[in-house]
């Protein structure tokens, strides 16, 4: 029998994979999956030939677009010469990636650990920063998703993290320079940046002594597009520096040019003193996550042995597609594609903050990008809360709906809307996709007004 006798339809495609697999954060009886077949750019299409403008790439890291071809061919070839390596064997693609991201990681993070994926990258950066200093409290951000796993859960902040605590000890949480939301109640007008003085006095609660890293997001990516102010990261460094604290920057989905810089912290050129990078670093083809580290903490380990270890650590396919992937980025200039288009998008964002009463706020750098919906402007009364469920998320389903049925494909959460394209977008797909929300968002508006 060949394969074209054997192919599924959409119909099979979709219920043999409920029926057989789980769905990520999901009730699997409510999951209705699009049954996706072939992709190329900015689009996708399902198993009917439906054809989506994917305004979310996939999840946030499909950086160079679908299918590019200098990647596919590279995983081929390697493929080919040789599929898999002992994690301690030296291969030229880890060798050659290890090269390049050296060369566009700022400052003197020159070295990398290679894992699978975000969350592996960040339980590493866990140990290793605990290893270097000697010391056990992680700070992160109430705000914030850092991944799945005991301890990347552990420094999550969302409602993700409810459900398997206990998990990691020593995670101590901070509020987050949510200027939309201020915690502390000021306006941009009249902040006094008690989102920075808070994290100082909590580091003397817990002892500055005890502390081994600050764990933040380059920008927060899915729980919101939460910019910082442009003091923010140069005053954080300041005070890792004050108290022998490493900085590090979880750069997952932020890196690889999403906001218009190879890395987030490139915008306020601050240098931490570990980078975890994982998603556009291959563009999602194949799975690579990695921390790559300061001088001073390589050196550390040149004498003390590093307690970390993956079997798939260095793996040659995807470090093949890392390589090509870096190399597209800089060849098609797609980093600078992404702060050009970028531009474009915050000013059709602002169109539609200013045209729908439903749009409270939007928040955009480079092609990272939020729409927040309110049921009231002045009192910035949400149209979901950030940990609903059921019958409060009703009116953003049925946004969802809206955008699929009308062939727009991108994440959506609480009341939240991402715009976080794939940056070889270009102006006129931005418009298109925009011409979509900007109907959908009619529905919100007749539902506040009701």
């Amino acid at each position: 029998m060949t394969n074209a006798q054997n192919k599924m339809n959409a119909e099979q495609i979709t219920r043999d994979s409920k029926e057989y697999t789980f769905f990520s954060w999901a009730v699997q009886s409510e999951v209705n999956p699009i049954p996706m077949e072939r992709a190329e750019g900015v689009y996708f299409w399902d198993a009917d030939g439906k054809k989506y403008l994917d305004f979310s790439s996939q999840l946030m890291n499909v950086n160079l677009g679908h299918q590019h071809p200098k990647v596919i061919q590279a995983i081929q070839d390697q493929a080919e010469a040789l599929c898999y390596s002992h994690p301690g064997m030296a291969t030229e693609p880890r060798a050659r990636l290890g090269k390049l991201l050296s060369e566009v990681t700022p400052g003197n993070l020159n070295k990398t650990f290679f894992c699978l994926g975000g969350a592996e990258a960040n339980e590493n950066a866990i140990k290793m920063a605990r290893m270097f200093t000697g010391r056990h409290k992680i700070l992160a951000q109430y705000i914030s998703y850092h991944g799945a796993t005991h301890g990347a859960i552990a420094m999550t902040g969302d409602n993700r993290r409810w459900a398997v605590e206990p998990t990691m000890p020593g995670v101590v949480h901070v509020l987050n320079p949510y200027c939309y939301r201020c915690p502390f109640g000021w306006t941009k007008d009249t902040c006094h940046r008690e989102c920075i003085a808070h994290i100082e006095e909590v580091i003397q609660y817990e002892g500055p002594d005890q502390i081994a890293a600050i764990f933040l997001e380059g920008v927060v990516g899915s729980n919101g597009i939460i910019v910082p102010p442009d003091d923010y990261w140069p005053r954080m460094r300041e005070i890792c520096d004050k108290y022998g604290i490493l900085l590090i920057s979880d750069e997952v989905m932020s890196g690889f040019g999403r906001t218009g810089k190879w890395f987030a912290v490139d915008n306020w050129d601050v240098t931490p003193d570990m980078i975890t990078f994982a998603k556009g670093v291959t563009s999602g083809y194949v799975p690579l996550g990695g921390v790559v580290v300061s001088e001073r903490i390589a050196q550390f380990f040149e004498n003390e042995k590093l307690w970390c270890g993956l079997t798939y650590s260095a793996h040659p396919l995807s470090c093949a597609a890392g390589v090509a992937a870096v190399q597209a980025y800089e060849e098609d200039g797609l980093i600078e594609n992404a702060a050009k288009v970028g531009t474009h998008l915050g000013k059709r964002l602002a169109e539609l903050k200013e045209d729908h009463p439903s749009v409270g706020d939007v928040r955009q750098i480079g092609l990272f990008s939020v729409i927040e919906v309110v049921k009231d402007k002045s009192t910035k009364e949400p149209s979901a809360t950030r940990n609903a469920s059921g019958d409060e998320l009703r009116t953003m389903n049925e946004i969802g709906r809206f955008l699929r049925d009308n062939g727009l494909f991108t994440f959506i959460k609480a009341n939240m809307i991402f715009v976080v394209p794939p940056l070889c977008i270009t102006k006129t797909q931005i418009d298109e996709g925009i011409e979509i929300i900007d109907r959908a968002l009619t529905i919100l508006d007749e539902a506040i007004q009701t």
